[in-house]
């Protein structure tokens, strides 16, 4: 009779495989177990010791919890992604030596912690938790290690623990005390809340304004990079719908706040490379202006509709949002080129410039340290009113401005 480790094998490469009929099969004999007495027990221990494992391997190659946990709840759906959730808590129960804060604050985030009181009961524990059965737990089981252990590595941003730090420059994260963030918050929260275009586009560019006068006196207080410190990176979550969309509008508050971006459509999610001060502008602003680009769709389906133009459609949706994301981008570059402008006025061009510049070719060798494969590739207009609707609910001022410029999005061969 094969042991635990052995039916999970089994298991696992039955449900990678196509044929229907043998998953079940296998997903059988693991409901059998070893046929000893605890054989139930075991094979809960060897799946949870399989996750734990592919966890692992994962924190070594790239993945931190956030990046995991979203694209389980992708692939798995809420339910079934809790195990992996699950295996991130044990990999952390387990760990020997020092874990960095973040790692420990991004699992905090994610609910990750030891609730079960033996692994050998984990999955029985689950099931009962969640309210399913046996069957349904086993499969669940496996198709999440068939997702953790089918990940490839990706770039490691951060040190994970265990690995001591290489002079990567890390932002304090969009949760930092700074006042002039907290103003920042407060504008954008205030233009997410309004039901002004109008209103929303100065309030944003007010908060684009302060955040690049915070990057230019971070900048001007760190001076010229030493050698040993390098740009750090995040990850912001660009999964369907209009998966895209959302990454052209990474793409353009990155590059309106001296950053790089590389979009993996795979993955469901754009890497963005920079320093710490503009790291937490670009992730603070793409979360609002995806919450002020969807407000301004849906408003616009309702004007499409009084106007009985036609019904709502995905061609018109990801149009808008394009439209959205390259005008808003543009209102982003002003404001900064104006904070640039007035910096250096107040700082003098040759103290400001040089340090501005040196910082931009660090995030530009990281980029090619990290990506050195990555591709242009062009976003298709499928409806124009889509795309002229979305360009009106960026930039209310500006309907009689010429055709807004071809754009392209970076993305990862």
């Amino acid at each position: 009779m094969p042991d635990a480790e052995e039916l999970v094998s089994y298991a696992l490469a039955a449900v990678r495989g196509t044929d229907v009929r043998l998953a079940e099969r296998q997903l059988d004999r693991l409901m059998i177990g070893t046929g000893a007495a605890d054989g139930a027990a075991a094979v809960d221990a060897a799946l949870l010791r399989r996750l734990v494992g592919g966890v692992e391997r994962l924190a070594r190659h790239g993945w931190q919890p956030v990046d995991l946990g979203r694209l389980a709840a992708r692939r798995l759906g809420p339910r079934a992604s809790g195990l992996v959730t699950d295996a991130l808590a044990a990999h952390r129960r387990d760990l020997a030596g020092p874990v960095p804060p973040w790692w420990d604050d991004q699992l905090r985030d994610l609910g990750a912690a030891v609730w079960w009181d033996a692994d050998e009961g984990h999955l029985a524990a689950w099931s009962t938790r969640v309210g399913c059965d046996r069957f349904t737990a086993l499969r669940a089981a496996v198709d999440a290690l068939a997702v953790v252990e089918g990940l490839p590595p990706i770039a490691v941003l951060r040190p994970p623990p265990g690995v001591p730090s290489t002079g990567v420059a890390h932002g304090g994260g969009p949760g930092g005390g700074s006042r002039m963030l907290d103003r920042v918050r407060a504008l954008l929260a205030k233009a997410e809340s309004t039901t002004y275009p109008a209103e929303a586009e100065a309030l944003t560019g007010k908060a684009q304004e302060l955040i690049a006068r915070h990057s230019i006196d971070q900048a001007l207080l760190a001076g010229v990079a030493e050698p040993a410190d390098r740009p750090g990176g995040l990850r912001l979550g660009t999964e369907p719908p209009y998966a895209g969309a959302k990454a052209l509008l990474a793409q353009e508050v990155a590059a309106a706040n001296r950053c790089e971006a590389v979009w993996s459509d795979d993955l469901g999610f754009t890497t963005v490379l920079g320093w710490p001060a503009d790291l937490e502008a670009v992730e603070l602003l793409h979360t609002s202006l995806l919450v002020q680009a969807t407000t301004a769709m849906l408003r616009g389906r309702v004007e499409r509709r009084a106007r009985g133009t036609g019904r709502r459609t995905r061609d018109y949706d990801e149009s808008f949002l394009n439209a959205f994301a390259l005008r808003i981008g543009e209102r982003l570059r002003a404001a900064t080129d104006t904070a640039d402008r007035e910096a250096t006025a107040q700082a003098g061009s040759e103290r400001l410039l040089p340090v501005l510049a040196t910082r931009a070719e660090a995030v530009r060798e990281r980029l090619d340290t990290l990506f050195p494969g990555v591709v242009r590739g062009r976003l298709t207009v499928r409806d124009a009113e889509g795309w002229s609707s979305g360009t009106s609910a960026a930039d209310r001022a500006s309907l009689g401005a010429g055709p807004a410029p071809k754009r392209q999005v970076r993305g990862r061969r």
